[in-house]
Parts: C-alpha cells; sequence; structure tokens
C-alpha cells in the first residue's frame, strides 16, 4: 500500500479545522498509510487546542503540527513536505472537507499514470448563512465570477493547466522544486506551471470532491482576491504565456472605464460609451442575479449576486494593474 502524507497550511482556522479533520479521518484508505502534517502559521485563536484534542481522541490517525513563522501558505507547505514521511503528497486547505473517497481517487490517479499532479473540484459552501457568504458561495462558482476555472465549474475528467488541492508523489517535488515562497498565493498555479514546463501533466477528475468554504463577507472577499490579482501579476512576469482569457478580463474593463471616464472629460461620445458599457455590466449582472434567485427561491441574490461577482472583477483587476504599475 503506498503511503499518503496530507499537507495543510494553517493559521487561525477555529471554525473549520474539525470538519477537515473529521473528513481526513472518515477517508477510506487506510489510516495507518495515512498520516496528517498541520504547519501552523502560531495561530491566536483555538485552531492548535483543537488539532490536539481531535488527535488524542484519534491516535489510529497519525497527526502532525509544524511550526510556520512565516505565516504564509507556501511557506506553510514546505515546511509540511519538509516534515512529511510519505511517498505520495495530498495538499489541502484548513477551510475545506474532501469527500470520503478524495485520498484514494488521489492515489488511483497517480497510479494509473492519469497526470503527474491529480485533483478535483471544489463544491463552494457558504461559511455561514448571511446573504453575503450565501451570494459569495454561489459567485465563486459563477461563470461570470470565474470563467473557465475547471476546478470551480468542471464535470468531466481532463487534463489542466492547475488543480487548487493537487496530490503528487515526493519524486516530483525533487523533479520542479518545493512551492515558491516568494509568492504570496498564486502558489498553486506557480509549481503546476512548473510540473508542465518540466514536461508533466496535471489531471482533473471530477469524481475527485471537496467542499470548500467560500469567504462569508465581501470585505473579505475583497481581500482575498485583490491578493489573487496582485501575485498573479508578479508570477507572470515569469510565467506570461500562463495568462488565460478570464484573468485578462476584470483588468481589461478596468482599464476601459477609466479611459472612457478621461476622454469623456473632452469628448461626449466617450461619455455615453462608458455609460453604455457600465450599463451593459450592471445588466447582465442582474440578469444573473435574478435567475439565481428564481432558482433557489432566494430574492436577496437579486442584488447580493452582482455585488458579489463585482466586487472579485473589481479587486482582482484593480490589483492586477496596481501590481503591474508598482513593479
Amino acid at each position: 500500500m503506498t503511503s499518503v502524507s496530507i499537507v495543510v497550511p494553517c493559521y487561525n482556522e477555529q471554525d473549520t479545522i474539525q470538519l477537515l479533520l473529521e473528513a481526513i479521518f472518515a477517508q477510506s484508505f487506510p489510516h495507518d498509510e495515512m498520516e496528517v502534517i498541520i504547519a501552523d502559521g502560531l495561530s491566536k485563536d483555538q485552531t492548535r487546542p483543537r488539532i490536539e484534542e481531535f488527535a488524542r481522541a484519534h491516535p489510529e490517525l497519525k497527526v502532525h503540527i509544524v511550526d510556520n513563522p512565516k505565516v504564509t501558505i507556501p511557506a506553510a507547505l514546505n515546511r509540511a513536505i519538509s516534515a512529511a514521511q510519505g511517498e505520495i503528497i495530498v495538499r489541502l486547505d484548513a477551510h475545506s472537507m474532501p469527500d470520503s473517497e478524495y485520498v484514494a481517487r488521489c492515489v488511483a490517479g497517480l497510479e494509473q499514470g492519469l497526470g503527474d499532479s491529480v485533483g478535483g473540484v471544489w463544491e463552494i459552501q457558504p461559511r455561514n448563512a448571511s446573504w453575503q457568504a450565501r451570494a459569495i458561495a454561489l459567485a465563486a462558482a459563477h461563470p461570470l465570477g470565474v470563467g473557465d476555472a475547471h476546478y470551480r465549474i468542471s464535470r468531466k475528467a481532463q487534463l489542466v493547466d492547475t488543480v487548487p488541492f493537487g496530490a503528487f508523489r515526493r519524486s516530483l517535488v525533487e523533479r520542479v522544486g518545493l512551492y515558491n515562497e516568494d509568492l504570496l498565493t498564486n502558489e498553486d498555479y506557480e509549481f503546476n506551471a512548473r510540473v508542465r514546463e518540466a514536461g508533466g501533466r496535471i489531471w482533473l477528475d471530477s469524481m475527485i470532491r471537496s467542499v470548500y468554504f467560500a469567504r462569508p463577507t465581501l470585505k473579505e472577499l475583497a481581500r482575498q482576491y485583490w491578493r489573487y490579482g496582485y501575485w498573479k501579476a508578479r508570477m507572470l512576469r515569469r510565467y506570461p504565456k500562463t495568462l488565460r482569457w478570464r484573468q485578462a478580463l476584470p483588468p481589461a474593463f478596468i482599464v476601459s472605464l477609466l479611459v472612457l471616464a478621461i476622454m469623456a472629460i473632452w469628448q461626449s461620445f466617450a461619455g455615453w460609451l462608458f455609460m453604455l458599457e457600465s450599463s451593459i455590466y450592471v445588466l447582465v449582472l442582474l440578469l444573473a442575479g435574478i435567475r439565481l434567485a428564481w432558482e433557489r427561491r432566494d430574492p436577496a441574490l437579486v442584488a447580493s449576486l452582482p455585488l458579489a461577482i463585482a466586487t472579485m472583477h473589481f479587486s482582482w483587476g484593480s490589483a492586477f494593474l496596481w501590481s503591474l504599475i508598482s513593479g
């Protein structure tokens, strides 16, 4: 039986860490062939006590904590991988819940040679029942919000550019290196870009599923997508060919609005174009909100879904542009 190390970056995740550990314990893969390495950024809440309590209550599953004084996700992953003993590394997040067959299917995909890095799709759920959380969870899996990001919307197995929670053999790390600690986000995409550069394949299996808890408020969503956009631009300096249309549209849209707004000072037609472009954008988002509100019998989505998608677009696009400008 192949040995597996599940590595988890973690910081102040007291609300979800128990759910993750319970989901790992429920895996069909044998406990005696698994270990869990949690790289904790010296959490200030009850995360550590809850991990320690779980480990005491479930001695048949090996759970270890390693310190991550840098706090960042790529640093956490590297420390966890360095401490891991397994032949196969499975990367998860502290705010996720893998399906009971998650590890077994990842291992099967690797052993069948389907990919050098194997992962699955997210079932995105709200962190709580608030109107913001409900809208954000739907926006994070809506084509208007994420374009063709396969791990959020795909229903079929296929080769892809990246997977969010990849599983790979330890030998792959020896071949392409650990996670890039110079990037504070986009670490999975950058790692998989190096895998593809080295001739490897990234395989997404829609039967490999995990619940991912979305950000609960628009403020936290804006911060998340600001980080995504900022560090995506930084990553593109090294891998310019990895830019996808879904990633180019938000900054291009923002630039077009800015250019038209400035031109409108001297040219009235630019003002009309600004109004037209803005109106079409708002109308499309409102129609999406109305449709989902009707389907889910949730009237709040009429306004909240457009707000969530717009937050994603403008945060990501603005941060992307700022990263390019700031050098």
